[in-house]
């Protein structure tokens, strides 16, 4: 007799689309990988029972039926935690894991214990499928109760990382890993996550709120420092790094964690995004999500101060102000920009050539930002015609819009076509006027404009000329960290060019030089060497190395340096002990054969060329000496 729509048959349809549903969950990717998947697999090999007995048409007992009913409840509850646990958020689901691992034991002894419910011995199945469904019923009673591997190394790392302010870069690296929270993808996922977990906590989301909050802020600053989403246009030889801010904690939404668009303030006096703030009220929660307190109302007043602070920030670092309700975004086939974009790009160039002064300083930082979004942009802006008022402004007396031009110049310089357009305009200049008496961000700026520039070899040349060496290395002995490195990348690239290296010699590039090499914790010594390498090969350069002691350090780094500061230093060292016997002396003399011979063997191949011809040239003064 056919058993289609009688009990029986249905319960055994629930229990197979129970399975199916289990095995096609996505695989878990967080530190319950094994776990879950180990449950998973175990489930997905009861299919063959229920298929088996529904193929064979048998009406199942009264003792049957309780047995599957049972296995049926459990399996909705392994469908739904397991789903949570793909689902959910990574870094919750660390923090809590103790109490994950005791539900999924508990799931686990509930199957093992509905399988002994079912009379295996009394249903209609083949051998084969009864031997495996055995089988699994042994691997559930194994698994029951089974103390998982606890991971110390993950203990360890979780609270030293809530445990301190900045924890080790290491530490955040192995965090990452594990929670598989490693590209901006998987964050962006995550901060939903988070979120969905906040909407969902009832108005109480318990102490683990502020612990997970400041857990996943220091992994995602981890991972957006180590994968920044940058253009991949590169300038050159090397990519003009543009630097990823860190948000400011005030600027995140205590919920989502993300920069506020549309900053709100509660009744008791928390603020949150909009949209963030206003699911949780629709939700019907009454409470604060961060203080737990009752709201005595729910009325939202923007925050208009905290508003105007991130803008401020935004246009500070560079970062693309937070996109207003209604901002066209779409793209029509065969053009660079939308229409909206082109139609504010046309906007933007008036109020450069025609507005006030605020309207001028605000024109040129929507540039700045736009410019700094994509390729795209960057071509249309240039062919929109804004090279020329960007450079009329770079001689503007207020800093900020000082700053916006030569920073929306060092965007557009990234497209090669642009650079051209850029040097045609007259900038190099103003840009070199600018690396000389502007503030020390539009300092730093257009030193890192005119090393873009210069990868051009014809630059280099018109920028030597114009005076910019000696600014440069104005910034590269009173810069900050990042201005230093900006200086420092410059000058190198222009002292490719041999007249450039003569006028940094003469501007008295060599003792800010050595005094960066001698500062090993000053992070400078590797551009430091790059340059005095360059400058080694020039006549004038290697006098003036020659000048300032440059034995002692050139010979610590060849024993101790990387290899590619190894390479260079005794690069530097080749040239000074060529044609000059008071070097070799003075190298001899501070140990240099030894450090030579262990580079002459572990070195780069151009290392082992110049180490070897220094040890040929210490061997003839030995000879010299004894004839002598």
């Amino acid at each position: 007799m056919s058993l289609t729509g009688d009990p029986s048959s249905e319960l055994l349809s629930r229990l197979a689309d129970s399975v199916k549903e289990i095995s096609g969950l996505p695989e878990c990717r967080n530190v319950f990988k094994k776990t879950h998947g180990d449950l998973v697999r175990r489930i997905k090999l009861l299919s063959p029972m229920f298929e088996e007995l529904k193929d064979n048409n048998e009406e199942l007992s009264e003792e049957e039926t309780k047995g599957f009913e049972l296995l049926r409840t459990v399996l909705d509850s392994a469908k739904e935690l397991l789903k949570s646990v793909v689902e959910g958020s990574k870094v919750y689901q660390t923090l809590q894991r103790d109490d994950i691992a005791d539900k999924i034991n508990q799931i686990t002894e509930k199957i093992e214990a509905a399988l002994g419910e079912i009379p295996y011995d009394k249903l209609n199945l083949s051998e084969e499928v009864q031997e495996q469904i055995e089988l699994v019923h042994a691997q559930f009673r194994r698994a029951k109760g089974r103390q998982e591997h606890q991971d110390h190394q993950l203990e360890v790392d979780l609270a030293i990382a809530q445990r301190e302010k900045d924890p080790d870069r290491a530490i955040l690296k192995r965090l990452s890993e594990k929670l598989h929270l490693q590209t901006i993808d998987d964050l962006k996922k995550e901060s939903l996550a988070f979120h969905e977990l906040v909407i969902a906590s009832g108005g109480d989301p318990g102490d683990w709120f502020k612990k997970m909050a400041s857990l996943f802020k220091k992994l995602k600053d981890y991972v957006q420092t180590e994968n920044p989403e940058i253009d991949s246009a590169e300038a050159g030889k090397g990519m003009i790094k543009h630097r990823s801010p860190v948000i400011p904690d005030d600027f995140r939404c205590p919920i989502s964690l993300e920069l506020m668009k549309d900053p709100v303030i509660v009744s008791t006096g928390q603020t949150y995004e909009r949209s963030c703030i206003q699911k949780w009220l629709d939700a019907g929660h009454k409470t604060c999500p961060k203080t737990q307190q009752t709201l005595l109302h729910t009325a939202l007043t923007p925050n208009y101060v905290l508003k105007s602070l991130i803008a401020l920030w935004c246009e500070s670092n560079g970062v693309e102000l937070p996109k207003q309700p209604g901002a066209c975004r779409s793209k029509k086939v065969g053009s660079s920009m939308s229409d909206c974009d082109r139609a504010a790009v046309t906007t933007l160039l008036d109020k450069l050539g025609n507005g006030s002064l605020e309207q001028q300083r605000s024109a040129a930082g929507e540039l700045r930002l736009l410019a700094k979004r994509n390729a795209d942009n960057r071509v249309c802006i240039a062919e929109a015609g804004a090279v020329p008022l960007l450079v009329e402004l770079l001689s503007s007396t207020d800093p900020r819009t000082q700053e916006h031009a030569v920073t929306a110049l060092l965007n557009l310089s990234i497209n090669d076509l642009n650079k051209g357009t850029i040097v045609n305009a007259g900038a190099i200049p103003d840009i070199v006027d600018v690396l000389k008496n502007g503030s020390m961000e539009a300092r730093e700026n257009a030193a890192a404009t005119l090393f873009s520039l210069s990868v051009i070899d014809e630059n280099k040349v018109a920028i030597g000329a114009a005076g910019a060496i000696p600014a440069l290395i104005k910034l590269l002995c009173d810069g900050t960290p990042r201005g230093k490195k900006d200086a420092a990348t410059a000058i190198f690239n222009l002292s490719i060019y041999q007249g450039n290296k003569a006028r940094a010699v003469k501007a008295g590039i060599v003792p800010p030089l050595m005094r960066l090499l001698r500062d090993a914790g000053g992070g400078m010594v590797d551009e430091a060497l790059a340059i005095l390498a360059i400058l080694a090969g020039h006549q004038e350069g290697k006098v003036a190395i020659g000048q300032v002691d440059p034995i002692p350090v050139l010979i610590e780094v060849i024993r101790t340096g990387s290899q590619r500061n190894r390479e260079n230093a005794v690069a530097i060292l080749w040239s000074l002990c060529t044609g000059d016997s008071q070097q070799l002396i003075l190298a001899k003399q501070f140990g240099a054969e030894e450090a030579l011979k262990e580079l002459s063997e572990s070195g780069t191949d151009r290392a082992k060329r110049k180490a070897g011809s220094i040890l040929e040239l210490l061997q003839q003064v030995d000879t010299v000496v004894n004839q002598s």
